[in-house]
């Protein structure tokens, strides 16, 4: 029959409760143990308490030998016993002053065990003082321990002593844990390493793969823990959770998980490692969880083992990442919104050529490079069209900023154009004046550059410019700077200046090449530098048409190499 599987912690509770009670009871009954089997030892008999052994570490009427007959020496088999002892081990006779006070002892008795590679044996230390051959015996109080052990009978359990000795092949360090009992007027002590290489290798195992391990006894209740599981539950040493503590941990959610691992741990099978989350000290941390039942001749587990790794940082991290994938993606979708906003708007402000200018014997071509790969326009401009008046209205400009920012200062500034154009019997210089007055008069408008002018019924180009580059003509094979000596300030720094223009007659033939600042602007470079560079490509270009000359143009400067919008107008005489 499929167990039915716990999902709260109250249910999960009680079915341990109920499983251990009857592996408990079920092991009583194979091991022949007999429930009513008088009282424990220490227990109250005929109502008077047993005495306690005067040395403190144990229950019952004294050591053993201590109803000896009268004239037996108790102690003097302690040292025959030493041998027997796993640990280093001494008898320590004490050496007092004048005053009858302790100060030293002596070393009576020790066998053979060394507590480190670089200490001696005890039993090469016979005869001789204890703050002679343990130095550092007195800096760690330990004679003053040991002293207390002899004057009050009380034993001394795991004191620790950082003994540190200058041997011939270097500095060497332990920290020893000393355990003592006195016998009669003499101290039995032992000691051992706080650690050995193997408890030092696996703790530091623990700390680096962030695990840790328990044992839960089901029969006795005992519980052991490793100190990797203590950091990583964040609990005292000597205070491991039980099973139902654990339960009391487990997140709401994950508790039919842990359900289902630890019934099939009781069935006495080994289930899957599982990912569950624990609340400890308000935080959230997620294990991974394998299990390992230990099980008796008889088939039942008796025990239960648990590896626990803490993945709680590679999950913040998946979750940071997936975080971060999720901003990616609504930035991606709001990308493509704004290009297609921004494609949309390039269309409409920055149109292509009307066939009207054709007709007029001019070929125009246009390109257009946002800095910004994400957008598809920026606050650069141009506007070429034709005027009722005849005239052709040729213009460019470079609004502040980049992407969607700068669009609504580019609109405003191409649409004021637009319609100061149509203004009766004004000039290049006019146009000019009157755009750099609307944005000195907006306070929320920033600085631009640009060039206005107008190509008239003669060919004659006049043109007025706003501290922007001056345009590049390409006549008979050769590329030069138009003049700018009538060059003003830009736009939106200096009201009510009066913007001068300069005349250029045009030949059939001539090509006339508007550009932003972006095209010729690299950092750490000057600027003359990159004009220089487009100069050299124009005159590759000569006797081509509007638009191949564009296109070389555009093939000879990679995307890579603008830092800032750039947008070209190529405008030839045919």
């Amino acid at each position: 029959m499929t167990p039915v599987i716990p999902q709260d912690p109250d249910a999960l509770k009680q079915f341990l409760t109920r499983e251990v009670t009857a592996l408990r009871t079920a092991a009583r009954r194979d091991a022949g143990v007999r429930l009513d089997h008088g009282p424990a030892a220490g227990a109250e008999q005929d109502g008077e308490p047993a005495p306690a052994c005067p040395c403190g570490t144990g229950e019952g009427p004294g050591h053993a030998c201590g109803d000896a007959p009268e004239g037996h020496d108790p102690w003097a088999c302690v040292c025959a016993t030493l041998p027997a002892i796993p640990v280093s081990a001494a008898l320590l006779v004490p050496v007092r002053d004048e005053d009858g006070h302790t100060v030293d002892f002596t070393v009576r008795a020790g066998n053979h065990v060394r507590s480190a590679q670089w200490l001696d044996a005890p039993d090469r230390q016979i005869g001789r003082r204890l703050l002679e051959v343990q130095p550092g015996a007195a800096a760690s109080g330990l004679i003053g321990a040991l002293v207390g052990v002899l004057s009050g009978g009380r034993a001394l359990q795991a004191y620790a002593v950082d003994y540190t000795e200058q041997r011939g092949d270097g500095l060497h360090r332990a920290r020893l844990l000393y355990d003592a009992a006195s016998c009669g007027d003499q101290v039995l002590a032992t000691w051992r390493p706080a650690r050995n290489r193997t408890e030092m290798l696996s703790l530091d195992a623990q700390y680096i793969a962030s695990m840790g391990w328990g044992t839960w006894d089901l029969l006795s209740g005992d519980t052991h823990w490793s100190e990797g599981l203590h950091a990583i539950f964040r609990t005292e040493e000597r205070r491991p959770l039980s099973l139902v503590e654990l339960c009391d941990a487990v997140l709401l959610d994950d508790v039919p998980r842990f359900s289902r691992m630890l019934v099939a741990l009781l069935d006495g099978e080994e289930p899957a490692g599982s990912e569950i989350r624990f609340s400890v000290l308000g935080e959230i941390r997620t294990l991974h969880l394998v299990g390992h039942p230990v099980i008796a001749r008889d088939g039942v587990p008796w025990a239960v083992h648990l590896i626990a790794r803490d993945l709680t940082a590679q999950v913040r991290s998946r979750q940071r990442l997936a975080a971060t994938r999720r901003q990616t993606e609504r930035l991606r979708e709001e990308a493509a919104v704004e290009r297609r906003v921004a494609a949309a708007l390039r269309e409409a402000l920055l149109p292509s050529h009307s066939v009207e200018l054709a007709q007029a014997g001019l070929s125009v071509a246009a390109a257009y490079l946002p800095a910004e790969t994400d957008a598809a326009v920026g606050g650069d401009w141009y506007k070429c069209r034709l005027l009722p008046d005849g005239r052709i209205l040729l213009a460019i400009g470079d609004a502040c900023g980049h992407g969607l920012s700068a669009v609504a200062r580019m609109a405003q500034q191409r649409h004021a154009l637009a319609g100061l154009a149509h203004a009766p019997g004004t000039h290049a210089g006019q146009l000019t004046t009157w755009l750099n007055e609307l944005l000195c008069g907006d306070p929320t408008a920033e600085t631009a550059t640009g060039i206005i002018g107008h190509i008239d019924k003669e060919r004659n180009l006049r043109w007025a410019c706003a501290g922007h580059p001056a345009p590049l003509l390409l006549r008979d094979g050769q590329a030069s700077e138009l003049a700018t000596d009538h060059r003003g300030p830009l736009f939106g720094m200096l009201p009510g200046h009066e913007y001068a223009t300069a005349t250029v007659p045009l030949r059939p033939g001539d090509l006339v090449l508007l550009y932003t600042d972006g095209m010729v602007e690299r950092r750490g470079e000057d600027i003359n530098q990159g004009i220089d560079a487009l100069r050299r490509v124009l005159v590759s270009c000569a006797g081509l048409s509007a638009q191949d000359t564009m296109d070389r143009i555009m093939s000879a400067f990679t995307p890579e190499d603008n830092e800032d919008d750039t947008c070209l107008v190529a405008v030839r005489l045919d």
